[in-house]
């Protein structure tokens, strides 16, 4: 730690894709000394010297025997092996604080290096990366999602206080939980909207992005603050009619079968969803579940 900065940290970010560069500036920006970053391909590399100009690219290693912080920003089917690596070649410190930026993982992978005397520390940040500067100031007001063992808790949460974002505890067990719902939430929601947009193209709409986008964010609004009771559309109101009408258009237009799919599974979901809540009666959602299987219903 710097003398003349009591707390400053050396720290190491391992892996320069999009999350590592943006969690390493804001560390910086923070007063923290990025030591240095690892980085295994050329765009990795480069991403390194545009975010990070005159931090050392090191072998990862290397970068751990030097760094009281280690942050591993690596996906999360190479967390394990590389923190067992590691562990294997005795590289981990005593004392030494470790976070990963994983979702699906809590400390449970840290384990190797726990053993060796490292500090673990889960750190998540809710949001999705660039891996450019404007992320960084992206990360203010950002959730996190933040496990580590008791006594220890406070450090993961000022270091997500440090980053700009706001620390939520989530245990150990419910990490992968939790991000299946972010998963569930934001990546398919991706999916969802791409379908859309090719939807409308079929039907001849120019620019379908920027054309669902109001009707998108406001939808978002409504159900930050509503949940269930911000939808709307042909299900909520029960009208089967128009749900096989869609069905129809989708199945009737070229390559659009992958999307007619899609939304009889979404619908079907939907109208279960509505009927746990009383917000549509039985004959309702039985004539919508009929259009759907049937390809028609009532006019």
């Amino acid at each position: 730690m710097s003398a003349d900065r009591p707390g400053r940290l050396g720290v190491g970010v391992v892996g320069m894709g999009h999350v590592g560069p943006v969690i390493a500036s804001a560390l910086r920006a923070a007063g923290h000394s990025v030591v240095g970053v690892s980085a295994g391909s050329a765009v990795s590399r480069e991403r390194a010297e545009v975010m990070l100009p005159g931090v050392p690219v090191l072998d990862v290693e290397r970068l751990v025997e030097r760094c009281e912080l280690v942050v591993l920003a690596v996906p999360d089917d190479q967390l394990g092996p590389l923190v067992q690596g590691l562990a294997d070649l005795h590289a981990w410190q005593g004392g030494q604080l470790v976070a990963h930026t994983s979702g699906a993982h809590g400390i449970r992978v840290l384990e190797p290096a726990r053993r060796q005397g490292a500090i673990p520390l889960a750190i998540h940040p809710a949001m999705t990366f660039t891996g450019t500067s404007v992320d960084v100031a992206r990360l203010v007001g950002t959730p996190f999602a933040v496990t580590a063992p008791g006594p220890v808790l406070p450090i993961a949460q000022a270091l997500v206080v440090e980053l700009g974002g706001e620390p939520v505890v989530v245990a150990e067990d419910r990490r992968a939980l939790y991000h299946a719902a972010l998963a569930h939430g934001a990546n398919h929601l991706v999916t969802l909207e791409v379908q859309a947009q090719r939807a409308l193209a079929a039907a001849g709409v120019e620019d379908p992005g920027m054309f669902m986008r109001p009707l998108l964010e406001a939808s978002l609004d409504r159900v930050s603050r509503e949940g269930e009771a911000g939808l709307s559309g042909p299900v909520a109101r029960g009208d089967a009619g128009t749900v096989a009408h869609h069905i129809r258009a989708l199945l009737g237009a070229e390559g659009l079968d992958d999307i007619a799919d899609t939304y009889s599974q979404m619908t079907r979901a939907t109208v279960r969803m509505l009927l746990d809540s009383g917000r549509v009666s039985q004959r309702s959602a039985t004539e919508i579940l009929a259009a759907l299987t049937l390809g028609e219903g009532p006019d």
